[in-house]
């Protein structure tokens, strides 16, 4: 299996430097062991989705902690064990020596409660996203459907695995492990066509009421549902720009999924063929570029300042990120060829927020180019811009 050097080492170095705790969490998956143990070589390691390691340490927690007392340790799906991080606190107090312990864990929401109530303070928590585009490149060679088609989970370019058989597994994995774990579903089959559902919806803004008429349960089930697809890093909600300059703005979140390749797969698209005759073809281009900018702002140990604009006359940014007191806009077009009406809502937005305009893009599939205060990027571009 060939192992690269993630976007985020140098973040995780420097949080490691700087806090006795380092949290790494993120969708299951996504490279988080194999990071860990490649960074962190010389700490011992314990992973305790091993049900016998598991047992042992949880019927005698002071016995294991002396076992590494004077090294630390990795310690793999933390929250399988939440109880260890009240130990960690102890001692991590005691020996106020950075770096000591590296934990992570593939449940945010459980995870992050715990660690609140535990270890504030005394950590940095990383977000570990699967490959981005630039990381992508050590593999293959590629273009925005193939991006799109595949996704950016490890396992499918480290070990050249089947596109559809691995998403088809990732999804049972979910549906029957880490789902029952959090929430009780009765009827799996009634939440497969929500999360199916919730993929035709990519880029479209969130109607809860909607869903729940479509799926056939309550609007307390899907609001809960969906905050679950949310911790568990298969979906997110883009939030509206807002700022009060007279105009009337939509007010509710966009859905988009953290992996357009299993959005792809819920959509049923196995073929680069069929997904260059969809018409969801636009709005999962939409979805690549802006987990790019997600991936790229969790990988700098940041939190993502993302939003979309849209108004009453019809004017729409597709991202809106601030930067300082100043907003950079991207609109994004699957199109090849560049059309000039692909720039009218940008100059529209630069009309309306001219002193607050800190740059401007177009993210499409055509040549890099520059019209006015406007920069065209093509998609395999994207780390430029993500890099200034």
């Amino acid at each position: 299996m060939k192992i690269i050097k993630r976007n985020i080492y140098d973040t995780l170095i420097k949080s490691s430097k700087s806090y006795p705790v380092v949290t790494i969490i993120g969708p299951r998956q996504s490279g988080k062991t194999t990071l860990i143990r490649d960074v962190f070589k010389d700490k011992p390691y314990f992973n305790l989705e091993d049900p016998e390691k598991r047992e042992i340490i949880k019927a005698d927690p002071r016995k294991f902690f002396n076992g590494c007392d004077s090294t630390g340790a990795v310690i793999d799906e933390i929250q399988r064990l939440p109880e260890l991080l009240s130990y960690i606190q102890v001692i991590v107090d005691e020996k106020k020596e950075n770096g000591f312990f590296i934990i992570s864990g593939s449940q945010q929401f459980n995870l992050l409660e715990s660690i609140t109530q535990s270890l504030a303070g005394r950590t940095a928590i990383l977000k570990l996203m699967p490959f981005s585009i630039d990381e992508i490149r050590n593999f293959t060679d590629f273009n925005a459907d193939s991006l799109i088609l595949g996704g950016g989970y490890p396992k499918i370019y480290s070990e050249n695995s089947e596109k559809w058989f691995y998403y088809q597994n990732y999804i049972e994995t979910y549906l029957e492990r880490d789902l029952r774990q959090l929430i009780a579903v009765k009827d799996l089959s009634i939440f497969r066509i929500f999360i199916k559902m919730c993929a035709g919806r990519i880029g479209q803004i969130l109607n809860m009421e909607s869903l729940s008429n479509d799926v056939g349960v309550s609007l307390n089930t899907i609001k809960n549902w969906i905050s679950l697809l949310e911790t568990s890093f298969i979906l997110f909600r883009l939030q509206p720009f807002f700022e009060n300059r007279g105009k009337r703005l939509i007010k509710s979140p966009k859905l988009y999924f953290y992996d357009t390749g299993l959005a792809c797969y819920l959509l049923g698209l196995e073929t680069l063929e069929q997904l260059e005759r969809d018409q969801i073809r636009g709005s999962l281009f939409e979805n690549l570029v802006l987990t790019e900018f997600i991936k790229s702002d969790y990988n700098k140990g940041k939190n993502p300042e993302l939003y979309f604009y849209r108004d009453s006359n019809g004017v729409e940014i597709d991202i809106v990120k601030s930067i300082g007191r100043k907003f950079q806009t991207v609109e994004v077009k699957s199109s090849v060829t560049f059309n000039k009406d692909f720039l009218k809502n940008s100059i529209n937005f630069e009309n309306i927020y001219e002193d607050k305009i800190h740059s401007q893009y177009l993210l499409y599939n055509g040549d890099n180019l520059e019209i006015g205060n406007i920069k065209l990027l093509n998609i395999k571009n994207v780390n430029s811009l993500l890099n200034n």
